[in-house]
């Protein structure tokens, strides 16, 4: 237990590390980052004085750093451009965002398993077929297309449903679906393939041979053993449902952390990148550590191994 705990945290460390660490690469590398916020025009002393003012004129080794310390501290400055605390921005868009991640993740976990558990159970040719064009498609349409064709369907020519992100549950619906779409293709075909393959296992015939019902052999034996590969696929989307609400977020001006952190890149403000990546991170690995302690509460042999090492 100890063990895994180190380990986690000493990942989570090295990824905040090596994330940031590109983040200041990149920003450096894309040239002066006062560019971002200052007039085309400025004459080079308000350039140099906002270079000074942000700490610029340093050695690249001392800025970098200042920049690892602020890192690990939370101290990420001010944003560069309002001058305002950078976490605090982001943590002021945060709950856009999570409240849009978290229907989408119904939205595909919900669709994603009944129409893989549906598929693999009813065993309708059909309707497996369908499921894996439903697959295809998710994962082939970008995020941007889909969400430019649901607003010209479901907003501008249907009107029942807000383009923007500023209408309450109605503006939510759109953005939550484009965003759905490929963690649910996903979901969808990877329990239709995990359940027809544990379909084929001998314990599932040994069950059947029993005389169990075809149900209590499917909530016993099939489901718990074909959701977990499913639950990894979930664990790995949280990362995609937290970057893809870049893309989704500035298609429907949703005023969430995707938006705000698309702005900063644009204006090259590295406090509020910075701060965006770290929450972030930390995020994606909080719902990774539910998804794993979930995964070994339905899994048969990692619950009989730690009741084991309990001594129960």
């Amino acid at each position: 237990m100890i063990v895994s705990v180190v380990r986690r945290i000493a990942i989570l460390v090295l990824t905040i590390l090596a994330a940031s660490s590109a983040v200041f690469v990149l920003i450096h590398l894309s040239g002066d980052p006062t560019d971002g916020f200052l007039a085309p025009g400025a004459s080079p002393e308000v350039r140099e004085a906002a270079r000074e003012r942000l700490g610029l004129d340093q050695p690249i080794i001392q800025q970098y750093g200042e920049f690892v310390a602020r890192t690990f501290t939370g101290d990420f400055g001010d944003s560069w451009r309002n001058r305002q605390p950078a976490l605090a921005a982001v943590l002021d868009r945060l709950p856009a965002t999570l409240q849009l991640a978290a229907v989408a993740i119904a939205i595909s976990v919900t669709l994603g398993l009944t129409l893989g558990v549906l598929s693999a159970w009813i065993g309708f040719g059909p309707l497996r077929w369908g499921v894996r064009l439903f697959a295809m498609l998710g994962q082939a349409f970008p995020a941007f297309w889909l969400g430019t064709l649901g607003i010209m369907v479901f907003a501008v020519e249907l009107g029942w449903l807000s383009p923007s992100g500023n209408d309450g549950w109605r503006a939510l619906i759109l953005p939550a679906f484009t965003l759905a779409a490929y963690p649910g293709s996903l979901i969808a075909r990877m329990t239709q393939t995990s359940l027809l393959d544990v379909a084929s296992r001998p314990y599932i015939t040994h069950a059947h041979a029993k005389g169990l019902p075809p149900s209590a052999v499917w909530l016993r034996h099939s489901l718990p053993n074909a959701l977990l590969p499913t639950l990894a696929i979930i664990g790995l989307q949280a990362g995609f449902l937290v970057g893809g609400t870049i893309v989704v977020e500035s298609v429907f001006a949703y005023p969430g952390l995707g938006r705000l952190a698309l702005q900063a890149t644009t204006e090259r403000d590295l406090p509020v990148i910075q701060a965006f990546v770290v929450v972030t991170i930390v995020l994606v690995s909080l719902v990774n550590v539910v998804v794993d302690q979930i995964a070994t509460a339905i899994d048969p042999t990692q619950r009989e191994a730690r009741l084991a090492v309990n001594g129960g």
